[in-house]
Order: structure tokens, then C-alpha cells, then sequence
């Protein structure tokens, strides 16, 4: 989701309901202590709270390799007011995973250990330290080793892809092993994966025992989707079409003008799975490039 679910998005899909908490999108750590900076440009929610303006938290999330780094990180969090710390074993990004970071590590569960425990221990300890994994890389020969591996660093929460790094977003989602591993820990264990709709929800809590799910692309394709997967009523099309204009004001506050088509049109692309107004507003949409033509597209 980087590139696209940014604090933006947070805001516009926080606005509609239904939603516990948000991750961020991932803050990449290598060799260096970031500035303060960094971390407000990309939760610029610890500058309010860490909360949306709806008032939802949002946990920043870290991604890289080298536990001390992570951990005078984590800290520095902590001090800006984060609400609690997640960290990233699941990007199956080739890029990402080329540096030793997101999916990769779970080819070494000591190493996973080590991550957390360091981070742990870099944090007050009122403040939680999640994580997020997918099955393995190439196979789930070793997932419960790395579920117990955040539980024996003092992770206090475990959100679980149900997919391999290899597997990519490929159906199905294996929410059958998401089940192993809440069987296998003592912590509490979120399902996500290949929900897009409230009856895979449903079927998903079935399979996996889970009480929570993370919602990621779903919740995207229809903003609508937390409410429902409560048993509430969704804005529908006719409800969401008017927060297209709010999205867009609020990347117009951070994104180059040239770049700011593409951002809405990456959204809509997916909003079109759900809606079918959406697939006809998408084909207006995309052959704008000039921002002047999207404002004016765009509902009042």
C-alpha cells in the first residue's frame, strides 16, 4: 500500500467509520537515527495525538533490519508521542526485501527475536510493540517460529498475511495457517488477507478464530467496508463520491501538482472493483493529467 494509503487516504477513510486503529505506511530504517522530521511528514498524526481527525489512533510502523537502529528509532517515536510501535515483516516488495527488510527476515526467526526484543526494551513499557508477518517466504515451514519469535521479544500483538513473500496477493488467501498460529501463541492474533467484502470477513473469523481483522486493500476498494463488516449500513457510491474532492484537497497540501492525478486515479482504480460508478467516474478520470481539469471533475 505504499505510495497510496498514506496519511491522506487515513484521514478520508477514518472520516467514514467503522475503523479501530491504522498502521502507517512504513517508515524504511537502515543505518541512522532519523530527524524528527521524517517521522512528521509521515505520520503527521503524532503532531495531533497520533490520532486522525476522526480520532482514530494510527501506530507507526518501522521496516529494516538492524535491531539497535530500530530500536534508538522506536524511541524517538515514543518520544514524539506515538501511541504504540508496529514493525514490518511482511512487505514482499522485491526492492525492500533486496535491503533485508519486510518479508525476508522470516527466513530468520532470530533474528525477528532480536528485532523485537530490542525494540521492546527501547520503549516506555506502557507503550505496545506489534508486528506484522506473513506466512514465510517461500513456504510456512517456519511461521510458528517466527509468531513465537515476536512473542518471546515482548511483541503484545501479531497481525498475520495470510500469504507467503512468494505468494505475493495471489488467491487464496490461507487463513487455515492464521489459525495455527493463534493456536500456537499466547498473544492476541489479527487476520488479514483477501477480505473484501463483509461475508469474507465473516468467513475469515470462521477459519482463523480471530476476533480482529486488518483491513488493507479492501478498506480501499470500499471505505465502506469497516462499517459493514460490523453489520452497519455503508455510505454507498452516492455517500464516498463526495470525499473524492477531500482527498484531493488534502494531496494537493503535500504532492507535486504533476503527480497529483495520478495519486487520485490509483485510487479510484481500485474503487472501481467495488462500485460500478466508479468504473464509469475512472474512465473519465483517466486521460486527465492536468490538475486544473481534475479539479474541475471533480464533485462540489
Amino acid at each position: 500500500m505504499e505510495g497510496l494509503l498514506d496519511h491522506s487516504l487515513r484521514d478520508v477513510i477514518t472520516r467514514v467509520g467503522g475503523v479501530d486503529r491504522c498502521v502507517s505506511e512504513f517508515i524504511r530504517i537502515t543505518d541512522q537515527l532519523l530527524p524528527e522530521r521524517v517521522f512528521t511528514r509521515i505520520v503527521p498524526e503524532l503532531l495531533s495525538g497520533c490520532c486522525t481527525a476522526a480520532g482514530v489512533p494510527v501506530r507507526p510502523q518501522l521496516l529494516g533490519s538492524d535491531p539497535a537502529c530500530l530500536a534508538d528509532n522506536a524511541a524517538r517515536l515514543a518520544a514524539l508521542g506515538a501511541e504504540g510501535v508496529d514493525l514490518n515483516f511482511g512487505c514482499p516488495a522485491k526492492t525492500v526485501n533486496r535491503h533485508r527488510g519486510g518479508a525476508v527476515l522470516l527466513d530468520e526467526p532470530e533474528l525477528v527475536w532480536r528485532i523485537v526484543r530490542a525494540v521492546r526494551r527501547a520503549v516506555p513499557a506502557h507503550l505496545p510493540v506489534s508486528a506484522k508477518m506473513r506466512l514465510g517466504v517461500r513456504d510456512a515451514s517456519r511461521m510458528l517460529a517466527n509468531a513465537q519469535a515476536v512473542v518471546d521479544g515482548g511483541g503484545a500483538e501479531l497481525v498475520v498475511h495470510a500469504r507467503t513473500k512468494d505468494q505475493g496477493y495471489r488467491p487464496p488467501a490461507h487463513w487455515e495457517q492464521v489459525a495455527a498460529i493463534r493456536e500456537h501463541v499466547a498473544i492476541p492474533v489479527v487476520a488479514n488477507g483477501e477480505v473484501w467484502t463483509a461475508a469474507d470477513a465473516e468467513r475469515c473469523r470462521s477459519v482463523t478464530g480471530c476476533s480482529a481483522i486488518m483491513l488493507g486493500r479492501g478498506i480501499v476498494a470500499d471505505p465502506g467496508l469497516a462499517l459493514a463488516v460490523r453489520g452497519l449500513a455503508s455510505p454507498g457510491w452516492a455517500g464516498l463520491r463526495p470525499l473524492l474532492r477531500v482527498y484531493w484537497q488534502r494531496v494537493a497540501a503535500h504532492v507535486e501538482p504533476r503527480h497529483r492525478p495520478g495519486r487520485l486515479k490509483q485510487w479510484m482504480n481500485l474503487l472501481r472493483r467495488r462500485f460500478a460508478e466508479a468504473e464509469v467516474a475512472y474512465q473519465q478520470l483517466r486521460t486527465m493529467n492536468d490538475p486544473r481539469a481534475v479539479e474541475a471533475w471533480l464533485p462540489s
